[in-house]
């Protein structure tokens, strides 16, 4: 890199790091044969009806600008999924605005609130976008590491001890990225009386609130108080494997939204219009080929959990999103080294854990978004990789037989397989 155009750019954004999944990943591509339990991304195409919806949207003209806040029928069918779901009420015309993708909604929020010095609390594991994107807003970030003993929660006492004068945000992610972990209500009731007590606001990314199989999820704005200041954060490419139409949502106090909405309209304008439209049409009928594709993601996560432990690697059994976050101290090597190595010996890439901050070293994190089939093959190479590292496995597999049978699971329309 050229010294004196280096000296040129940001401060901030020259000291932030590349993304850990995006970085090791580029080697990934360079590697021929792998099979990737990396990228959180399902596997499924998006159901037939909901590109037909989109192609129907196209062949009648549909190829203009929308509203800055998005398509009001659109606005108004996630009111009342919101509405039916959590029985938390927004006006669709003053407290929902349509971005692209939660990533931009969430980039939006943190620019809206955080002035410079802010100070925010992040629990770790995180995604790899939160602290980065809290940076460029000019806010500090303050983890909240927490345990896989602890069932990677977070409690109440964590984050009133982490509370400053600074503090403004708090940002959840539950269902979890990377570690599968959920909250339950009691604990969030907990948490939500120190928000309150302290004044704080909440960021709640709920991108996985559909893919939760124990139990039931609790939306963060449905709590006594929280509604006003909260910002709910959601979307369509988890639930219903809409990853590429880049389509999600922000709800909050009309304040709030439309702090968001001024940064929106000068910096994206809108949604894509055929994008809003498919996204209609997921809420309107996306239910069944939805729960159908959660089924197959919560017999994947059984298989996964099983295999891990069969290995000799401690695995938390995750509750909700679609990742498996395996302990691998056991094999001696570092988080990177443990990938570096898998990817490089056996083809199958997993993500390090300490991308998601210092609290995931020690850990990889693995998507059971990838079919049966190719879980299957990955997880019998990474049981011969843990054997040659000296891991005693808890139950001996033949090592010639895959763990699961080849062609078992869903086609991409989510229909069960012969």
């Amino acid at each position: 890199m050229n010294e004196a155009w280096c000296e040129r750019i940001n401060p901030v954004v020259r000291n932030i790091p590349s993304s850990g999944i995006r970085r090791f990943f580029d080697m990934v591509a360079e590697t021929r044969g792998v099979i990737s339990l990396g990228v959180g991304e399902p596997d499924f195409v998006t159901p037939w009806h909901i590109r037909e919806a989109c192609i129907y949207s196209l062949e009648k003209g549909y190829t203009m600008y929308t509203s800055n806040s998005g398509l009001l029928e659109l606005r108004c069918a996630i009111a009342r999924d919101l509405a039916g779901s959590y029985g938390v009420t927004y006006d669709p015309r003053k407290e929902i605005l349509v971005t692209v993708g939660v990533s931009q909604a969430l980039d939006l929020a943190l620019r809206a609130l955080v002035s410079p010095g802010d100070e925010v609390l992040i629990p770790e594991p995180s995604y790899v976008s939160y602290a980065p994107t809290v940076m460029l807003a000019g806010g500090k970030v303050v983890p909240l590491p927490t345990t896989m003993e602890e069932g990677f929660s977070l409690h109440a006492h964590q984050v009133e001890a982490a509370i400053t004068p600074r503090t403004k945000l708090l940002v959840l992610c539950y269902p979890n990225n990377p570690t599968g972990a959920v909250m339950s209500r009691e604990n969030l009731l907990e948490i939500m009386e120190i928000v309150r007590a302290h004044d704080l606001i909440v960021i709640s990314d709920e991108i996985y609130d559909k893919l939760t199989y124990e139990g039931q999820h609790t939306c963060v704005a449905s709590l006594p108080g929280m509604k006003e200041r909260t910002i709910l954060l959601n979307g369509f490419s988890k639930s219903y494997a809409m990853t590429g139409w880049r389509i999600g949502y922000a709800c909050g106090n009309p304040d709030f939204i439309a702090a968001m909405t001024k940064i929106h309209q000068y910096t994206m304008l809108c949604a894509p219009i055929t994008a809003q439209m498919a996204a209609l049409e997921a809420l309107k009928n996306g239910r069944p080929a939805m729960e159908r594709m959660i089924r197959e993601y919560n017999r994947r996560r059984h298989v996964v959990i099983h295999a891990f432990k069969d290995m000799g690697l401690p695995c938390f059994e995750p509750r909700g999103a679609f990742y498996a976050f395996p302990e691998i101290r056991a094999t001696g090597l570092s988080s990177e080294e443990f990938a570096g190595v898998l990817l490089q010996e056996e083809k199958v890439a997993v993500v390090p854990g300490n991308a998601f901050g210092s609290s995931g070293e020690g850990f990889v994190r693995c998507s059971y978004a990838a079919s049966l089939e190719d879980l299957g093959e990955a997880l019998r190479r990474m049981a011969q990789f843990v054997r040659r590292l000296g891991v005693r496995p808890r139950v001996i597999s033949t090592p010639t037989r895959p763990l699961l049978p080849r062609g078992a699971g869903m086609n991409a329309a989510g229909s069960a397989r012969p």
